[in-house]
C-alpha cells in the first residue's frame, strides 16, 4: 500500500488559457506544454513600474515538478514524438504524471481543421482526457490505483479555468466517471466572473474569435448557472453539489502595469484593480448550497503579477508555491477579520455627524512563511487588491456577514519548513529549538481609510495621507496533532510588542469537519481614536490527511 505522503501524488492536468488569433492558436500547438514550460528572471518589488525590476529565477512550474520532489518525480507523458491521446500512443504512465490539454490543436492550421470548436466542446474532451488519464495510470501495478480510487489535479491558467468549472459543473459536459476522478482545482487569472473592458461586460454578440466565451449570459449558459444568474447577475458561483468548494484555488494576479499584450490597449480598458485584463473582484470563486445561500469562498491567495508575460502569474515562484501547497501540503489557514469597534477622529465622533460620515476601509494583508523572500498572499492599497468595506456597512449592527471580511487562505507543508540553525540564540545543541516540528509564518495586517466625507465634503483636517488605522505583523507558530491525535498547539505574538519567539498560547476552539479556530484581538495595546478593533480569525484545518 502507498504511504501517506505518496497518496497526494497524482496526475496534474494543466489546461491552458486563451488564444485569440489564428498565430497564438497555431503558436501554442506548436509548444508541447502550452506556456506551463516557461520560467521567468524577473519580478517587481513594488507597483512603481519606472523602478527597475528585480532578479529572481523561478525556472518554470514543469521544471519545479520534476526537480522539487527526491521521492516523487513528476515527468511528462511524451513518448517517441506521441502525446497520450495519439491513437498510436502505447504502454502506462505512472501517477506523478504532468498531462497537458492540448485542446487548440484541432483549432489550428499545423495539426486541426482551422476553425475553433465551443467551449462546451473543450470541456468534453477534457472529461475525455481524464478518463484516458485514469485508464493509463491504473494499467500500471506499481501505481496501486484501481479506477474508482484513481485521482488528478486540474490545474488551469485564465480561460482554462472556466473550461474546468464547465466540465465540472454542467452535467451535459462529460462524464460523472471523469468528475468523480477529480480531487482539487488550482486557477491562475482566471476571469470567473467574466471580462470587463471600460467596465462594460464582454457583450454576448461579440462572437468574433470567441470573445462572447467571456459574456456572463454565455457564461451562464455553459456553466449552468442560467437561474443563479438572472438573480444575482454573477456567474462567480461554484455549487457545492458540483464541486466542493474548499477544493477549488483562485490564484489572483493584481499588477496591470506589466501587461503588454495588444500594446497595452488591453490594461487600459480593463482599468485599476486588474491583472491587465481580469479585474480583481472577478477572479475568484464563491461556493453555493443547494438552497442559494453562500457556503464560502473557494481558497484565494494574491501575487502583485500580471496575467501573463514576463511578469505573469503563472511563470511566478509565489503562484508555484500556492500551488504546491495547496496540492500536496500539510495544514490549511484561512484568514479572516472580524471588526467590532470602529473609533471615528473626534471632530466626528459627535452625535450629529457619525452617522452622516462615509469612509471605505481597506485591509491589507501580507503573509510569508518563514525563511522565504517572498509571500503566499499579497493585497495592498497601492496595487488596488485590498479587501473593502463601508462605514456604513461596519457600523450597522444588524450586518454581521459585513464585519467578517475573507482576506485569504494559506496552505503550510511541513517539507519546506525552515529549521532555526544551531547557533539561534533559542537553539543549541545541547538544547533543540522545540519549535522546530513547528510550521510558522508572519502575517501583516493594515486597516486603512483614506478619506472622511461628510455631507459628500471631504474633512482633511484629521487625515494623513498613506496613514494607517491599525498596522502590525503578528507570527504564528503551529505544531499540528500527530498522527492520530486532535491537539493543536498554536503560540503567537506581534512584533510590534515582542520580536523574539511567539510565546503567547492560544486555546483553539474546535469546529465542525476537524477544524479549529484562533483568534487574535488587535490592536493589542488597546483601541485608538480614529482606529478599529477587532480580531484575527484563524481557521485552522490538516490539509491532505
Amino acid at each position: 500500500m502507498p504511504d501517506s505522503s505518496e497518496v497526494r501524488f497524482h496526475p496534474i492536468i494543466y489546461v491552458r488559457g486563451y488564444a485569440m488569433t489564428r498565430g497564438e492558436i497555431d503558436a501554442t500547438t506548436a509548444d508541447p506544454f502550452c506556456g506551463f514550460n516557461l520560467g521567468s528572471t524577473v519580478f517587481r518589488v513594488t507597483p512603481e513600474k519606472n523602478r527597475p525590476a528585480k532578479k529572481f529565477v523561478f525556472e518554470s512550474p514543469v521544471v519545479r515538478l520534476q526537480s522539487d520532489f527526491e521521492k516523487f518525480k513528476y515527468s511528462d507523458v511524451f513518448k517517441d514524438g506521441l502525446d497520450i491521446m495519439d491513437p498510436s500512443w502505447t504502454g502506462a504512465i505512472t501517477r506523478q504524471s504532468i498531462v497537458i490539454y492540448r485542446y487548440y490543436e484541432q483549432a489550428s492550421t499545423l495539426l486541426g481543421v482551422g476553425a475553433t470548436p465551443d467551449i462546451e466542446d473543450f470541456a468534453k474532451g477534457l472529461s475525455s482526457l481524464i478518463l484516458r488519464v485514469r485508464d493509463l495510470v491504473c494499467q500500471d501495478p506499481n501505481n496501486n490505483v484501481s479506477p474508482a480510487t484513481f485521482r488528478c489535479y486540474l490545474v488551469a491558467h485564465s480561460m482554462g479555468g472556466l473550461i474546468c468549472r464547465a466540465f465540472l459543473q454542467n452535467p451535459a459536459l462529460g462524464a460523472d466517471d471523469a468528475r468523480r476522478c477529480v480531487d482539487k482545482v488550482f486557477t491562475y487569472a482566471t476571469p470567473h466572473n467574466g471580462i470587463e473592458m471600460g467596465g462594460i461586460n464582454i457583450p454576448g454578440w461579440l462572437s468574433t474569435k470567441d470573445m462572447d466565451n467571456f459574456n456572463r449570459k454565455r457564461m451562464a449558459q455553459y456553466l449552468n448557472l442560467e437561474a443563479r444568474f438572472n438573480e444575482t447577475g454573477r456567474v462567480d458561483w461554484l455549487p457545492e453539489a458540483a464541486f466542493p468548494s474548499e477544493r477549488f484555488f483562485c490564484m489572483v494576479g493584481t499588477n496591470r502595469g506589466d501587461y503588454e499584450v495588444a500594446m497595452g490597449i488591453s490594461r487600459t480598458f480593463s482599468g485599476h484593480g486588474s491583472d491587465g485584463l481580469v479585474r480583481i473582484e472577478n477572479a475568484s470563486v464563491w461556493g453555493m448550497n443547494t438552497d442559494g445561500t453562500v457556503s464560502a469562498p473557494c481558497p484565494t491567495a494574491y501575487a502583485y503579477r500580471s496575467h501573463s508575460g514576463h511578469f505573469g502569474i503563472v511563470n511566478s515562484e509565489e503562484s508555484y508555491q500556492n500551488l504546491v501547497r495547496f496540492l500536496f501540503g500539510d495544514v490549511r489557514v484561512d484568514i479572516w477579520v472580524d471588526v467590532e469597534e470602529i473609533q471615528l477622529p473626534a471632530n466626528l465622533a459627535g452625535e450629529g455627524l457619525k452617522d452622516k460620515v462615509n469612509a471605505l476601509y481597506q485591509f491589507e494583508v501580507l503573509a510569508s512563511p518563514r525563511g522565504k523572500p517572498w509571500y503566499l498572499t499579497r493585497r495592498i492599497a497601492e496595487e488596488d487588491s485590498v479587501a473593502c468595506r463601508t462605514h456604513k456597512e461596519l457600523s450597522d449592527s444588524q450586518n454581521k456577514d459585513a464585519k467578517r471580511v475573507y482576506l485569504s487562505t494559506v496552505f503550510l507543508d511541513k517539507r519546506w519548513r525552515v529549521k532555526p540553525s544551531q547557533d539561534s540564540p533559542n537553539s543549541t545543541q545541547n538544547s533543540p529549538d522545540p519549535r522546530q516540528d513547528s510550521l510558522a509564518y508572519s502575517m501583516t495586517l493594515g486597516v486603512r481609510v483614506p478619506d472622511y466625507e461628510v455631507d459628500k465634503k471631504l474633512r482633511l483636517d484629521q487625515h494623513y495621507e498613506g496613514g494607517y488605522l491599525f498596522r502590525d505583523s503578528v507570527i504564528l507558530e503551529i505544531i499540528p496533532p500527530p498522527k492520530g491525535g486532535s491537539s493543536w498547539k498554536i503560540t503567537y505574538d506581534w512584533q510590534r510588542d515582542n520580536r523574539g519567539p511567539r510565546d503567547i498560547p492560544i486555546d483553539p476552539k474546535t469546529l465542525q469537519n476537524s477544524k479549529v479556530e484562533v483568534k487574535i484581538p488587535f490592536p493589542s495595546d488597546g483601541p485608538t481614536t480614529p482606529g478599529m478593533s477587532g480580531n484575527l480569525r484563524f481557521v485552522l484545518s490538516g490539509w491532505n490527511t
